[in-house]
């Protein structure tokens, strides 16, 4: 588990009473509903990078893909 540390901050009262809610739902306390929403965020967060990241890449392969089936045609043109 990492290193626990106070954190003040002020957030409208509508998600101070779903926090609260939340947190009576799951028996937890407010602190672990905040910990648990930021590391959902970090998630999704790299979620969305690595989506974005294969996306950036798949038209790297598709490139790299067309130039061996142009290679392999030159040295065996049998295989078409």
């Amino acid at each position: 588990m990492s290193e626990l540390a106070k954190l003040t901050v002020s957030v409208p009262k509508d998600l101070i009473l779903l926090a609260d809610k939340v947190a009576k739902e799951k028996n937890i306390s407010r602190s672990k509903v905040v910990a648990h929403c930021l590391r959902e965020l970090e998630r999704s967060q790299k979620h969305s990078d690595m989506a974005e990241g294969y996306q950036a890449l798949s038209g790297e392969n598709l490139a790299v893909a067309r130039m061996a089936e142009h290679a392999v045609r030159e040295v065996a043109p049998e295989w078409k």
